[in-house]
């Protein structure tokens, strides 16, 4: 039978455990759009016509991110009331994967920002008619299309010599957060984009 309850002062207790914690702030955050869609109909190729240049795309851009949220997952259960007399029981049948939220540092040139934004765009852009045009309408692609497996986050300790990183399957940005704009003290312009996925993949 496990012990519960130890004798003694807490000094006496293994305290390996909380000699060495984990920091929030030692991450790092990989992402790369450039093999999303193909050919002349690539996300690349489409953000190339909104002025980024190749270099930017094909970078990481996920170097901008301050602050992120590593993936967490829920199930979604069934009761069942009938296998004992007066207890209920639950079983898991749906795993739910939660987004997750990352945050950039936004330059000079709004190149984040016009990246996340071409990104959208590229998913509800199967229109072909003009913006301006008042019959102007939206078509989503087929999610093939604009998924991406290059979203990496890892956390790492100070000396790298342990980390664990998490890759998002078949993730692609579900929403981009209001940004206030403010006269009064400068502060550096920042975005929170909302990803959505269908599973991460806990790599060592």
């Amino acid at each position: 039978m496990a012990v519960r309850i130890r004798d003694g002062s807490l000094y006496n207790i293994n305290r390996s455990a909380l000699s060495t914690p984990a920091f929030t702030n030692l991450f790092q955050v990989d992402l790369n759009v450039e093999q999303v869609g193909d050919g002349t109909d690539s996300l690349k190729e489409f953000l190339l016509g909104v002025g980024l240049t190749s270099d930017y795309i094909t970078r990481n851009i996920g170097i901008g991110c301050y602050e992120a949220s590593l993936p967490t997952s829920s199930f979604a259960t069934a009761e069942v009331k009938d296998n004992f007399q007066g207890i209920s029981q639950q079983f898991a049948h749906t795993r739910f994967y939660v987004d997750s939220s990352f945050s950039f540092y936004i330059d000079k040139d709004y190149r984040v920002l016009k990246l996340f934004e071409g990104w959208m765009n590229y998913i509800s852009g199967g229109a072909q008619r003009n913006e301006n045009d008042k019959a102007f309408y939206r078509r989503m692609r087929y999610p093939d299309s604009y998924k991406c497996d290059n979203l990496y986050i890892s956390k790492f300790d100070k000396n790298l010599t342990k980390k664990i990183t998490y890759q998002f399957k078949n993730v692609f940005p579900k929403s981009i957060q209001s940004i206030p704009v403010s006269y009064g003290p400068a502060d550096v312009l920042k975005v929170t984009v909302t990803f959505a996925y269908d599973r991460y993949i806990l790599l060592q």
